[in-house]
């Protein structure tokens, strides 16, 4: 038996019209209100909370270890140790990160800020951060 077309469905044609021009970065969709820049939390602050929940649940043995929280989080362990390693700022640092001031610097530019192990050198380029990215007024 030779398996064949069969000539009893009926065959059926989908036309699809797509727009494929790419937006431009930064614009938003003319329909979607876009929130007040005040409303909205700093990612690297929402970062450094992020990092201070999951060391808590570490702590109390909620979870092994970072793996855990990698695989429960779908990322990658590096970008957890990316995450966890602002634990290891000055807690006045992480203060401050927890509760902004002023404009913040970026998660990736606080990284180097995460390598030095002393809390003095952290808080001396903790404020060259700031004066250079930020019209912050220091006291």
């Amino acid at each position: 038996m030779k398996r064949g077309r069969k000539t009893s469905v009926p065959a059926m044609e989908v036309e699809v019209m797509l727009d494929l021009r790419c937006r431009a970065a930064g614009k938003a969709n003319p329909g979607v209100a876009k929130p007040e820049a005040a409303a909205r939390t700093a990612r690297v602050t929402r970062l450094m909370a992020l990092a201070v929940k999951y060391q808590e649940m570490v702590d109390r043995g909620e979870l092994r270890d970072y793996a855990d929280i990698a695989r429960l989080g779908y990322v990658s362990r590096a970008r957890i140790t990316q995450i966890m390693n602002l634990a290891n700022l000055a807690p006045d640092i992480q203060e401050e990160l927890l509760f902004p001031a002023c404009s913040l610097p970026t998660e990736r530019r606080l990284r180097q800020l995460t390598r030095l192990i002393g809390w003095a050198e952290q808080r001396l380029s903790w404020r060259d951060l700031l004066v250079i990215g930020n019209p912050c007024i220091f006291n």
